[in-house]
């Protein structure tokens, strides 16, 4: 999934147009990954839901995310320099199958490779998508929204760049190194499990520290 800065605009036009995850829970796609689902793990105690899967050209399942606590909306008071305690408390964890370059299923093209980068960048746009700062329009956030998400991919591409702090955080029981960023939109981070996944995940009013990932042992419960 190391996408270009062409791709990355078209993402961020599909994710400005997103549906509440209340209306995109299905199943369905989730059962069809070929990879494990994961999610914050037991010391999480709130509310758990669905919200979409990801898809390459040849139509296999390459990422999907998790959401926990709050069901978010998109909030106008993000704006830099504002204050106050979200409304929205949430988590969303993003799990991405670790895939290298190869060669779709028809044979008629590659398909792109998967990477922490790629795990980053999902969760940065899926951030950008549930904000939108004050004193702006609909046409303006078109517009912002297409420069933060060519943001968003630049520092995703640069994990080991100042932007970017390193948080220990368990998964599946066993202490990972992620990358992690704040901003005043929230906060991301991304790293990669043993399990053949890359995780992304991102929040507002939860904190990340403290928090844990785990390996989801029946995903059809969530349908």
């Amino acid at each position: 999934m190391e996408t270009t800065s062409g791709e990355a605009t078209q993402a961020s036009a599909a994710a400005g147009r997103r549906q509440p995850p209340s209306a995109r829970r299905t199943v369905d796609g989730y059962l069809l990954a070929h990879f494990p689902w994961y999610g914050l793990d037991e010391a999480f105690t709130g509310p758990r839901w669905l919200m979409q899967v990801g898809t390459a050209a040849d139509g296999a399942v390459e990422h999907g995310s998790i959401g926990h606590g709050d069901e978010p909306s998109v909030r106008n008071e993000y704006a830099v320099g504002s204050t106050g305690e979200p409304r929205d408390k949430f988590a969303v964890v993003v799990t991405v199958a670790a895939n290298p370059s190869r060669r779709s299923a028809d044979g008629t093209g590659l398909l792109e490779a998967t990477s922490v980068s790629s795990a980053a960048w999902l969760a940065g746009v899926g951030l950008l998508s549930l904000t939108w700062p004050g004193q702006m329009d609909h046409t303006l956030r078109d517009e912002w929204l297409e420069q933060q998400t060519e943001i968003a991919w630049a520092l995703a591409d640069d994990l080991s760049g100042p932007t970017w702090s390193t948080l220990s955080l368990p998964v599946d029981g066993v202490p990972a190194s992620f990358h992690y960023q704040e901003s005043e939109f929230g906060w991301v981070l991304a790293g990669s499990t043993r399990e053949g996944v890359h995780l992304g995940a991102y929040g507002r009013g939860m904190s990340a520290y403290g928090l844990g990932f785990a390996m989801i042992k029946d995903i059809a419960s969530y349908g």
